[in-house]
């Protein structure tokens, strides 16, 4: 054998295998998302067109845990005819590619566990704050979320000092939702919203607006996948179809997500800094006031009180702290100097004595995040406590 023809044919294997290398490390780099999401079983349904940004982190990410899985699924979306005329609409109002659409919607399962999830709770079911606060304010989201505010106290400051959101709000807000990452959902994002978008249960006393709510959010999530070049069917999050450790709805994420590491891409599931630069700017786009206090304790006077009314506007801040205090509602010296409105805020306990709070702005901004004032509160305390824990 030739030696020369030896070292020639050496050469031109050591080149195609360096080519097919630098191929594969391009394409494991486009992929926008979720590097560590674990593939659905399903048909990948690939995005016909990508025009995110690709590239490598220069931060660290953290590595989801493959998730476990959800109950048995129902039937596919694809035998029924009015989904799929629905599919060809949803590809017109959006511009997507029809085929696309149509495979996305058609692999979808309906989820009897989501529509049971969904459901209510029974009429006269009581509240009760002790025990929903039990449920969220543990030693091991304490320490969960110590450990967090530990790791990532520089990129907390950071938002901080951009936004005026507190470390202490972001830090409750990420343990509230998935205990700083141990549960992001175990549902395929595609089959939650197919479920609540098409077959939201009927006994619902809001169905109509919350299967359009559903519907609206089916669209910005195809919408979404198909501009990150994304699987719609691979990406999981709750029944609800929330992703990511701050659990952001599809239309959320479009609308205040941030690429706060800077490495050219959004990513809710890996980044810590982008999820904490996101929930920050959540709270800035929904009016968060740096420095207020969030709410004020207070006691009601039994005498001259005008509860019905106080309580009529919800926790839509409505009232002077001099409004409040004529009205029954008796508030401390602090409150009493507090420059725009409040709101009374009644916090139920079971049998026991309600809780009650005069919630300002920032409070309801809260509420923008999920609307209960016994999440917010949820929010507020996790966040103190783990603050409290940081310095010890």
């Amino acid at each position: 054998m030739n030696p020369s023809s030896t070292v020639t044919r050496l050469l031109q294997s050591i080149a195609i295998f360096l080519i097919a290398a630098h191929a594969i490390s391009a394409r494991a780099s486009d992929q926008k998302f979720l590097s560590n999401l674990p593939q659905s079983d399903a048909k990948t349904v690939k995005a016909p067109s990508s025009h995110g940004h690709a590239g490598a982190s220069k931060h660290t990410k953290r590595k989801s845990a493959p998730p476990r899985k959800p109950e048995t699924t129902g039937p596919q979306y694809a035998g029924r005819p009015e989904v799929m005329q629905t599919a060809e609409a949803i590809a017109q109002r959006q511009g997507l590619e029809p085929e696309w659409v149509r495979q996305a919607i058609g692999q979808a399962h309906y989820m009897p566990g989501i529509a049971r999830a969904i459901s209510p709770p029974p009429v006269g079911t009581p509240k009760n704050w002790a025990v929903y606060r039990s449920r969220f304010i543990d030693p091991v989201r304490i320490n969960a979320g110590v450990k967090f505010w530990r790791d990532n106290r520089e990129t907390l400051e950071r938002a901080e000092q951009q936004t005026g959101v507190p470390a202490s709000i972001i830090v409750g807000i990420i343990g509230v939702e998935t205990i700083y990452g141990q549960q992001i959902g175990i549902y395929r994002v595609m089959d939650a919203l197919c479920t609540l978008a098409f077959d939201f249960p009927a006994q619902h006393p809001r169905a109509k607006e919350r299967s359009a709510f559903f519907m609206s959010e089916l669209e910005a999530f195809l919408a979404l996948t198909q501009r990150t070049g994304s699987d719609p069917l691979a990406l999981r999050g709750s029944y609800a179809g929330a992703m990511g450790l701050p659990q952001f709805m599809p239309s959320s994420w479009a609308k205040y997500a941030v690429d706060f590491d800077g490495d050219g891409r959004i990513d809710l599931f890996n980044s810590t800094a982008d999820v904490i630069g996101s929930v920050a700017n959540y709270f800035k786009a929904f009016g968060w006031r740096p420095g207020m206090p969030t709410h004020y304790a207070v006691r009601l006077n039994a005498q001259g009180l005008d509860k019905a009314a106080l309580l009529a506007p919800d926790i839509l801040p409505s009232f002077t702290a001099a409004t409040m205090a004529a009205m029954g509602a008796q508030l401390d010296a602090q409150a009493l100097q507090h420059v725009g409105p409040l709101a009374l805020v009644e916090l139920q306990n079971g049998d026991a004595p309600a809780l009650y709070l005069a919630g300002t702005e920032n409070f309801y901004a809260i509420t923008r995040y999920n609307w209960s004032s016994y999440y917010a509160l949820a929010v507020i305390e996790l966040g103190q406590e783990v603050a409290t824990a940081m310095s010890k």
